[in-house]
């Protein structure tokens, strides 16, 4: 029988207890975190393509194809290569691309919308 004027005395285990509460709360959000970015996430059977500060001198381009990851940064200067013209894209009014591929005589073949 306690009185009314005897402080009660914290049981020790209660602090334990919290702390599994805190460290509990603490794992879920780091786990929500982690489904929900698409390059970490484990689950994410897409292919995955970030590109961060697009157009910028800092630009980089994070691609992720199944368990493989690459990542490459810009330089600034701008690609060259060797290669031929393989067609023409078009910008239509309502926003979509065509594609033109050139035929075998350089005349354009059908077109297809991108």
């Amino acid at each position: 029988m306690k009185l009314l004027h005897e402080p009660e005395t914290e049981d020790p285990i209660l602090s334990v207890v919290n702390l599994i509460d805190i460290f509990l709360v603490i794992i879920a959000a780091l786990l929500i975190t982690v489904a929900q970015n698409p390059l970490i996430n484990p689950f994410n059977k897409q292919d995955v393509t970030v590109i961060t500060d697009p157009g910028k001198p800092t630009m980089e381009m994070v691609v992720k194809k199944g368990e493989k990851i690459e990542k490459y940064k810009a330089n600034g200067s701008i690609g060259s290569g060797d290669g031929e013209k393989a067609g023409v894209a078009y910008r239509m009014q309502d926003g979509s691309m065509v594609y033109v591929p050139e035929g075998d005589a350089g005349q354009p073949a059908a077109g297809r919308r991108l």
